[in-house]
């Protein structure tokens, strides 16, 4: 069987978010590292598992607050269609996304699992202020003009465009080792 799962990053408005599909014994460490790549983050910033106010995340000497999510599957969480859970990136911008399993199917001959199936728009950029942060940015943006536009548009590196999604991208980043995204060991 393969879990149909539905990535939604909460606040984005218009909506950000993915379609993937995954084994149901997928570690809750490798999902990370799928949304990561799905999403277009970094993996430069610690993250948890939100599951009805109890958090999980990697082990750490200074969390008192999560349980050690080593070892535990996504199929812990997710026994029904409907189920939800949260996952935060980057505890400063709090990154918060609702994972929503959407369906159980079949697994398909011939697929290599993880892949993204569909999703819409452009992951904001690491470091730019949480949701509040990249709707001013993509504001400030769409001017293409004045101070500011010209000092987020050095920080970017270029110009912004949040309509961007490559599927082709994401799941090349999916095929590679450890998901397409380097451990830093968060």
């Amino acid at each position: 069987m393969i879990f149909q799962l539905k990535v939604t990053l909460e606040g984005a408005k218009p909506p950000i978010w993915r379609r993937l599909e995954v084994e149901p014994d997928t570690l809750l460490s490798d999902l990370h590292k799928i949304i990561q790549t799905a999403m277009g983050w970094t993996n430069s910033h610690l993250h948890q598992f939100d599951v009805n106010r109890r958090l999980y995340a990697p082990p750490s000497e200074y969390d008192d607050y999560s349980d050690d999510y080593t070892g535990l599957k996504i199929h812990d969480f997710f026994l029904r269609k409907g189920d939800k859970l949260r996952y935060e990136y980057d505890f400063g911008d709090s990154w918060s996304h609702l994972i929503l399993l959407e369906e159980v199917k079949e697994k398909e001959a011939d697929v290599y699992y993880p892949r993204c199936t569909k999703g819409k728009r452009a992951c904001p950029p690491e470091d730019c202020g949480g949701i509040w942060g990249y709707m001013e940015l993509v504001e400030v943006m769409k001017k293409k003009k004045g101070a500011r536009y010209q000092e987020m548009k050095e920080w970017l590196g270029g110009d912004l465009d949040p309509e961007a999604f490559d599927l082709e991208e994401i799941n090349e980043g999916l095929k590679e080792d450890n998901f397409g995204v380097f451990d830093y060991g968060f």
